[in-house]
């Protein structure tokens, strides 16, 4: 169990849960069937059984990237929109269940971002932030006859926390060692990373956004190739990367906040992709040129946000850092390869989450199936040193099915 936690779930009793993920990549569905059973002191232990991808029809995601981008949409449409995601994860959630002949006794949803403010702006005269994950959880509840434990995020950001990100939770339960200290990252649309020094206590957690993901280098494909992504990283890897304009995009106010922050398409969605193959097209760039640039934009934005917040903490392990990544970013062979490098001149050795036991696209599926078992019992979810809220507390709200 967590420092000064008490845990009503009974000692070695297993539960079935599920965690649902869609992230900021708006690519698709990632489902999670876990066995989480708290040991004697209540700590819960993770077993993952499975998991599955679900794309998204091209439908649903042109709808989706719709909503996030919108700067007018109709109020029908958003309200579909919720509906239509509760059906599609409800869908992923029995086939991935139907495949083991189980049925979930708890799901956890985090359903699809389609905006997120972390720091306060003025509306309607007064100081707000905001974030929105749309999925109708009450359907899922119903459909699939368990409770379900969604929207995680409203609770941390009205103690005054950023909201993101959650996942630093597993991290710490999962990954912690007593020898080798450790920074979980996971490239999504946005990337993030969690600090975990050897010996790590939940107050010595640090983690953050990092920046784009996979977010830049997609939308640049969409606009320059037609496609969706840049598959192994290969025409990344036919191009060179323009440094000067990797430095200049490294100017960006964000980059330079101090944690805890988070960031999102508000930040680095298409805005910021369209003005950064502009400056790439005038210094002389050619399309595969821009790709290779905004992917050492990834790589480079993660080293340098381990140099200065993290690389510090780590000086206290022995000896011995490692920087595992998980997410779709993973698949991405040229960015690998430039993390590696980056990371090498760092003295930190770069590995896949699945060197771990947990696969790299299931990692933020497998947090929420722990974050819906926390709340569940009535546990926090949050960590202030990844949030910064006040206090911590208990995540999400539950629909019982």
């Amino acid at each position: 169990m967590l420092p000064g936690e008490r845990s009503a779930a009974p000692h070695g009793q297993s539960m079935l849960v599920c965690g649902v993920m869609s992230g900021t990549s708006a690519d698709g569905v990632d489902v999670a069937l876990c066995r989480i059973t708290p040991d004697q002191d209540g700590t819960p232990a993770i077993e993952v059984l499975g998991a599955r991808t679900f794309p998204y029809a091209s439908a649903v995601r042109e709808a989706v990237l719709r909503a996030m981008a919108a700067e007018a949409i109709s109020v029908a449409e958003l309200s579909r929109l919720n509906w239509r995601l509760g059906a599609v994860y409800a869908d992923a959630v029995a086939e991935t269940c139907a495949g083991f002949d189980l049925h979930p006794e708890l799901v956890g949803c985090h359903g699809q971002t389609i905006y997120h403010q972390g720091e306060a702006s003025i509306f309607l005269g007064a100081p707000t932030r905001a974030t929105w994950q749309t999925g109708e959880a009450a359907l899922l509840a119903e459909r699939l006859r368990c409770p379900v434990v969604s929207d995680f995020r409203p609770a941390d950001l009205a103690a005054g926390g950023q909201a993101a990100p959650l996942v630093p939770m597993l991290d710490w339960t999962m990954f912690r060692s007593a020898s080798v200290g450790r920074v979980l990252a996971n490239i999504g649309g946005i990337g993030n990373m969690t600090a975990l020094p050897a010996k790590a206590g939940l107050a010595d957690v640090l983690a953050f956004d990092t920046g784009p993901g996979n977010m830049v280098i997609d939308n640049c494909m969409r606009r320059l190739y037609g496609r969706e992504f840049d598959e192994n990283g290969a025409i990344a890897e036919s191009g060179r990367v323009l440094h000067e304009q990797t430095e200049r995009a490294m100017e960006d106010t964000y980059f330079k906040l101090l944690p805890p922050k988070s960031c999102g398409r508000e930040e680095f969605g298409t805005a910021f992709a369209d003005n950064f193959i502009a400056r790439c097209k005038a210094s002389g760039a050619q399309d595969a040129d821009v790709i290779a640039t905004a992917t050492a934009l990834t790589a480079t934005s993660m080293a340098m946000a381990y140099e200065r917040f993290v690389a510090g903490r780590m000086s206290a392990a022995a000896g011995k850092v490692e920087f595992v990544v998980a997410g779709g970013g993973a698949r991405n062979q040229t960015l690998m390869a430039m993390l590696r490098e980056c990371f090498a001149q760092r003295g930190v050795t770069v590995r896949r989450m699945e060197e771990l036991g947990v696969a790299a696209e299931a990692k933020e599926a497998v947090a929420f199936a722990l974050l819906a078992w926390l709340t569940w019992w009535g546990l926090p979810g949050n960590i202030l040193g990844a949030t910064g809220a006040s206090r911590r507390v208990v995540l999400g709200k539950v629909s019982f099915g």
